[in-house]
């Protein structure tokens, strides 16, 4: 839905995506814009718009050019903030907004950029805590009827054509980063003495990525395990949403990482999670109760908090059912817009 001539001075809000890989970045953003803009006159700039939210075009920008009401620009990347400045300083009366998830020291230039937004908001306080400005923290949300338990979950994993009775599964573009070999060779370890699982590591390969994820084929092979240990490649959004149905257990391993949406996708699908201490996970998870928490990179840790849980596959499904529950009371979608519409009403 383009946005109509007429409503263009009574815009509020521009969510720019100026990123053209599809990222974890742009999926956030994708989720919780169309809720955004059922409160605020809003449009969307740049590729992969979702419904729910008017589409902006450059023309439609241009007619903005010296209008006295202020306009919200919310910006998640560096050529964002950059794009939102150089606008203003050319005559847009943009109020600018950035969001980070990053956990690390920032470079000089997204310091700069930083000391010349409006606002700021952090999605952890560890995040917050690096961004020398005080800010909101607004932990990311999750749709919790899309990322919904599945009626009966072994017809939905048997679904899949896969070996087995369960599924174990990890998501994420396949790389060191987000620890794909981690889950792999702890997989290569844990299947064979557990025949009902098939290990699913659902996510894109990119080119640079090739080798790395030639090897984990190696390494698959070698042990034996080739029909169960799958890597899916790229798939589909609605495809990845029925994935998390067909897990019994989410391995989220990542190294490092900003926020960790799988955490709380997987977690709203009522999937039991043990994840490593990266990202959002010490904030998300409680330890023991709705997940297990590990070391990044350690496939011994990894190994031993997995296994009790394929062992007893009952104790899965209430870890599952208390990480649902969790979801639904502290990482909603609503919750995530009403905090981030409470940011945007200090400016405009």
């Amino acid at each position: 839905m383009p946005i109509e001539n007429n409503s263009a001075g009574e815009l509020q809000l521009i969510v720019p995506n100026l990123h053209r890989r599809y990222s974890g970045v742009t999926a956030t953003n994708r989720m919780v814009s169309p809720k955004l803009a059922r409160m605020f006159r809003a449009a969307w700039l740049g590729s992969d718009r979702p419904d729910g939210i008017a589409a902006m075009g450059f023309a439609d920008l241009l007619r903005l050019w010296r209008r006295r009401a202020p306009i919200i620009w919310h910006a998640r990347r560096n050529d964002e903030m950059i794009a939102g400045l150089l606008l203003r300083w050319l005559g847009w009366p943009l109020k600018l907004v950035f969001t980070s998830a990053a956990q690390r020291h920032h470079t000089w230039l997204t310091r700069w950029l930083i000391r010349r937004m409006d606002a700021l908001i952090a999605t952890s306080a560890l995040s917050a805590s690096y961004l020398k400005r005080e800010a909101t923290v607004v932990m990311h949300g999750v749709d919790t009827d899309r990322y919904a338990p599945p009626r009966d979950r072994a017809a939905a994993f048997a679904e899949s054509g896969l070996p087995g009775r369960y599924a174990i599964g990890c998501f994420g573009r396949v790389r060191a980063q987000k620890g794909s070999d981690v889950f792999v060779d702890a997989m290569c370890k844990l299947l064979p003495r557990y025949p009902d699982f098939t290990a699913v590591l659902v996510g894109a390969v990119v080119a640079e990525q090739q080798a790395f994820a030639n090897e984990l084929k190696r390494r698959i092979a070698a042990a034996g395990l080739s029909s169960r240990i799958i890597i899916t490649g790229e798939l589909p959004i609605e495809e990845v949403e029925h994935w998390y149905q067909r897990l019994t257990i989410y391995a989220f391993t990542s190294r490092n990482e900003g926020f960790g949406l799988t955490l709380i996708e997987a977690m709203s699908a009522g999937t039991a999670l043990v994840a490593s201490r990266a990202g959002a996970a010490e904030f998300v998870v409680e330890d023991g109760a709705t997940g297990v928490l590990t070391p990044p990179g350690d496939v011994d840790a990894l190994e031993a908090a997995l296994e009790p849980l394929m062992r007893d596959v009952a104790a899965a499904a209430a870890m599952g059912a208390r990480a649902r529950a969790r979801v639904v009371e502290k990482f909603s979608l609503d919750a995530e817009a009403n905090a981030i519409a409470a940011v945007y009403r200090t400016l405009i």
